[in-house]
């Protein structure tokens, strides 16, 4: 089956809107590289579109009916919204869901040491990488230090032009010959992602305030001066102990802003669009939907890349709580009504699909993978090999999803994560999907997945958001 090329379908109007929302998309990515970063967007955003905290409202003893807006969020890192309709919760929602963390390195509980001259942080990686990929590159550094006393201390440096960055060393190319000997998992250790993040001695002598003062170091000097240089710029400019690293969720990213690719402007070049593509393009037909017959859920969550696990992870009861929480506030909440609302619901559950790369296409069956300026992603299935892992969507869901978007004209392709034999991944989907509901996975395709710099079309990526759109006005496959 012919794959139609999107571009070729837009008029002026459509090209100045797509660019608009790309423009847009790419100030998310530079303001959300951690989870944490995202959810304070994402809370800015719906309270200034009228959205209010579920919480706020059940303590203050209110109510909610159709047409109003709620979110929930869990942990500052995860958030769900709803946007109730004029239908019964119980006969089910319209659901999108994606995720907002990425791989990263994190940095470890008990992580700054000095050695051979230079203060290092030491790491351990978060969720699938290339190991290699990350050596030599500018580094950012973000998160949150929280003290014994609560206060909470927030960390961004390498983002701004005169910020300092961090960086992996490599081996030159001039001593490399056995290094090069090795498997690509293997160039590369894990223990050897550690953060370069000074090289320059403290000199207690002169006992001076800062490290900008530019004493010449006399007489005996401290143990690992390097480091106690490093400790005392943390003192001066975070007010922070060593021992506060204990209670820090820091997170090394790549530095730097999103930028258009291509001479034509066609790309975006970013860190982190896997997944933050689908949670912006969510995100947006959330505030794009008026006054909806079936009430519209987003929920948006954490360690989707590390199996979904934890309080802020897609197995948590976070998403249950938090809808039987808003049936309670509408007053029809009962423990059958829920099981009825989770099962009669449908979702697009949203995560990015490879893409064909020709450089590697061997890697594919070209008939089924998704293409850089084709349009959305439907994965009837994921899974590795023999589709194991996977929700693999009825076929009855995937005609309904069809016919939507051709009433919609929403141009959409289908495919599978790589040749059968040679691996896959997984999603949310087979969670939500164990309430009974129908699941399919649908995103944007990416080049370069799990890279510090992916790659999308934007074309794909304003095409996504329009078939969330047209997805949440629906009512389901028995109310068409």
């Amino acid at each position: 089956m012919e794959k139609q090329n999107v571009w070729e379908t837009y008029d002026a109007g459509r090209l100045e809107e797509l660019e608009g929302f790309t423009k847009e998309y790419m100030e998310f990515l530079d303001e959300g590289k951690t989870e944490r970063e995202c959810v304070d967007y994402l809370v800015n955003r719906v309270e200034a579109e009228g959205y209010r905290e579920l919480e706020a409202v059940r303590r203050e003893g209110g109510t909610l009916q159709a047409g109003d807006k709620v979110y929930h969020v869990c942990m500052n890192k995860s958030i769900v919204m709803f946007h109730i309709g004029s239908r019964a919760l119980e006969e089910g929602m319209n659901i999108l869901g994606a995720h907002i963390d990425s791989p990263r390195l994190d940095i470890k509980q008990d992580p700054l040491y000095e050695d051979g001259g230079f203060a290092y942080l030491d790491t351990h990686y978060y969720g699938g990488v290339k190991k290699y990929q990350w050596v030599t590159l500018p580094l950012a550094l973000h998160g949150v230090v929280i003290k014994k006393d609560g206060t909470t201390v927030e960390i961004k440096v390498g983002e701004d032009g005169d910020d300092p960055v961090f960086f992996i060393s490599d081996l030159l190319i001039h001593l490399a010959s056995e290094q090069l000997e090795k498997k690509a998992n293997k160039v590369i250790e894990g223990e050897a992602l550690d953060i370069i993040v000074g090289n320059r001695p403290l000199c207690l002598e002169k006992k001076e305030t800062s490290l900008s003062e530019g004493t010449a170091c006399e007489g005996k000097k401290e143990k690992d001066p390097v480091k106690q240089g490093i400790l005392r710029y943390l003192k001066d400019t975070y007010d922070m102990e060593e021992e506060d690293f204990l209670s820090a969720e820091l997170e090394v990213v790549p530095a730097g802003r999103a930028r258009e690719a291509g001479f034509d402007r066609s790309m975006i070049l970013a860190y982190g669009q896997d997944d933050r593509v689908c949670a912006f393009a969510s995100l947006k037909a959330m505030l794009e939907l008026e006054a909806p017959e079936r009430t519209a859920c987003c929920i948006l969550v954490d360690k989707e890349e590390i199996g979904s696990v934890g309080a802020t992870g897609m197995r948590s009861r976070f998403f249950e709580n938090s809808v039987a929480e808003l049936m309670a506030l509408c007053g029809g909440y009962d423990e059958l009504s829920l099981r009825r609302c989770l099962a009669g619901s449908t979702m697009l559950s949203s995560d990015v699909s490879s893409a064909f790369d020709p450089a590697y296409a061997s890697s594919f069956d070209k008939k089924n993978v998704a293409y850089l300026g084709r349009g959305m992603v439907f994965n009837k299935f994921t899974g590795s090999r023999g589709k194991s892992g996977s929700n693999d969507a009825n076929a009855e869901y995937m005609a309904y999803i069809r016919d939507i978007f051709e009433k919609e004209q929403v141009v959409f392709q289908t495919a599978e994560l790589g040749r059968v034999d040679l691996g896959g991944g997984g999603t949310i989907a087979y969670i939500l999907a164990l309430y009974g509901m129908n699941v399919i996975d649908s995103g944007v395709a990416v080049l370069n997945m799990h890279a510090p710099w992916e790659a999308t079309s934007k074309a794909d990526v304003y095409e996504t958001k329009r078939g969330y759109a047209a997805f949440l006005k629906y009512n389901g496959m028995d109310g068409r």
